[in-house]
């Protein structure tokens, strides 16, 4: 699993214009304003999380973190709870849940890596995990019960075309399994997908083989960003495909990601191409921070001051 995903405002409609009309600079400044909630992508606590689920939500809900798109637990399930236990415990940190990631094929370790240690010092051992492939119903049932607006593929295998094509076939059979739930099925991205497989770029590939209403994309700036991609260029390419981003720096040296602000990528001209990406939703992310909570404080700190969210 590679590495290391945020939100906004309302106040500008807030302002007093009576019967008078803005002048175009004013409209272009609220045009580009994010009226979003800043979200948060529980990643970033992997392997801290499942020792204190409740106790790690209430210091995030504290920083000022709206929304929560959860991923894979050492406990299984969500975090060790059934989804309406987990909604119930996030709305009653007043956050929402809106979206889970899956993975989209067994999970394989690539070869010689072995898993970080947990809080007891011991490698991570992880629970079996389900996937698209095997276990996509399931998967799209549980989501639908916890009343999900998003079901979100955080990877599949690309090292060969064949697995690629597969893929698309169970991203297909889950973009339909959704619709039919009321959900929207989207794809996260990491760099791997913008590496030529036989002459043939895995993105490029998704993009144009599966369906662009029942297939959309969450766009990790990150990862497109280190892939040497232009996230605009791809929204301009693809209007209305992302409803959902992970917003996560790219460090100096372009080598991993950073807490927001911190690193090369121009956020602000990225989320002034928002309506033209679809953008719903965004989700903060760092993964495997040094340190999590002061990673997540400075993301929001940034998004909220210098983006003025």
């Amino acid at each position: 699993m590679t590495l290391n995903r945020r939100k906004f405002l309302q106040g500008a409609g807030t302002l007093a214009l009576g019967g008078m009309v803005l002048s175009g600079r004013a409209a272009s400044l609220l045009e580009h304003r994010p009226g979003h909630k800043v979200g948060l992508q529980l990643f970033t606590f992997f392997g801290i999380i499942d020792e204190d689920v409740k106790g790690t939500l209430t210091k995030i809900a504290a920083i000022g973190y709206k929304e929560i798109e959860s991923a894979f637990s050492k406990k299984g399930g969500y975090y060790g709870m059934k989804p309406k236990e987990f909604k119930a415990m996030v709305e009653g940190l007043g956050m929402t849940w809106k979206s889970h990631h899956v993975i989209g094929a067994p999970f394989k370790l690539p070869k010689g890596y072995k898993m970080p240690n947990g809080a007891d010092g011991k490698p991570m051992v992880m629970p079996v995990m389900l996937n698209l492939r095997d276990n996509m119903q399931q998967l799209v049932d549980e989501v639908a019960e916890g009343k999900l607006e998003y079901l979100v593929c955080a990877n599949i295998p690309t090292d060969t075309l064949d697995d690629i094509k597969s893929s698309i076939v169970t991203l297909n059979k889950t973009g339909e399994a959704c619709k039919k739930a009321g959900i929207q099925f989207c794809y996260h991205n990491h760099d791997m997908e913008f590496k030529t497989v036989d002459s043939k770029v895995p993105y490029d590939l998704l993009l144009s083989e599966t369906d662009a209403n029942n297939v959309k994309m969450e766009l990790d700036l990150c990862w497109v960003t280190k892939a040497g991609k232009d996230p605009v260029e791809l929204f301009k390419s693809n209007p209305g495909r992302f409803p959902l981003w992970h917003v996560k720096d790219l460090d100096a040296a372009r080598v991993g990601p950073a807490p927001v602000g911190s690193g090369v990528i121009d956020f602000k001209r990225i989320f002034e191409n928002q309506k033209v990406a679809g953008m719903k939703h965004f989700f903060v992310e760092h993964d495997m921070p040094k340190d999590a909570y002061a990673s997540i404080k400075s993301s929001y700190d940034y998004i909220t001051g210098t983006l003025k969210a």
